[in-house]
C-alpha cells in the first residue's frame, strides 16, 4: 500500500505553494529548485520530475535508432 501525504496550500505572494516533508523529496528525487511536472492522468492528476515531452523525444529517439542501427554503428566507427 502506498503512503498519502497530506499537503495544505498556503498564500505565496500572489501564488499559491505547498512545503513537502524530506520524505516526500527523497522519494521524488527532487531538491530545492528542481523543477516537477503535474501531468493529467486517467485518476487525477500526477506529480513527477521526469519531464513528459522529454520522454516522448526520447522514444521517438529509440525507434530511430532501432531502425536505424547499422547505420548507426558505422558512423560511431
Amino acid at each position: 500500500m502506498s503512503a498519502v501525504l497530506k499537503l495544505k496550500l498556503t498564500q505565496v505572494g500572489n501564488s499559491v505553494g505547498t512545503t513537502f516533508t524530506k520524505e516526500a523529496l527523497a522519494r521524488l528525487k527532487v531538491d530545492k529548485g528542481d523543477t516537477l511536472f503535474l501531468t493529467e492522468s486517467p485518476d487525477g492528476y500526477r506529480l513527477t520530475p521526469y519531464d513528459p515531452e522529454f520522454e516522448g523525444q526520447m522514444d521517438a529517439a529509440r525507434r530511430i535508432m532501432r531502425k536505424r542501427r547499422n547505420a548507426l554503428r558505422e558512423l560511431a566507427k
